[in-house]
């Protein structure tokens, strides 16, 4: 199958920055899209962007310009830069992927947490 592995949470001001980063093992190269999700106390988990493997991006309109997806299909990591942090963004971030024989899969997600 597939783990996924996230790191780069943590506690950060209004207005700064972080940068998460996902490791994939396992059966990577049936990898299609993969994407960071959130989920914040009380509400459901939603997407915030996702990359394809040849590099097309989608954001949720309340990230779009703030947030930006990359991913390395080499090295077999996904990452998110989020600048411009805003109270609201605090939630538990995990990593997703999707595969083409294998089903989804979704890391153990890591807390990121804007003061204001």
């Amino acid at each position: 199958q597939v783990q996924l592995v996230e790191s780069g949470g943590g506690l950060v001001q209004a207005g700064g920055s972080l940068r998460l980063s996902c490791a994939a093992s396992g059966r990577t190269p049936s990898i299609n899209v993969m994407g960071w999700y959130r989920q914040a106390p009380g509400k459901q988990r939603e997407l915030v962007a996702t990359i394809s493997s040849s590099g097309s991006t989608n954001y949720a309109d309340s990230v779009k310009g703030r947030f930006t997806i990359s991913r390395d299909n080499l090295k077999n990591t996904l990452s998110l830069q989020m600048n411009s942090l805003k109270p609201e963004d605090t939630a538990v971030y995990f990593c997703n992927a999707r595969t083409s024989f294998y089903g989804t899969f979704w890391g153990q997600g890591t807390q990121v947490t804007v003061s204001s």
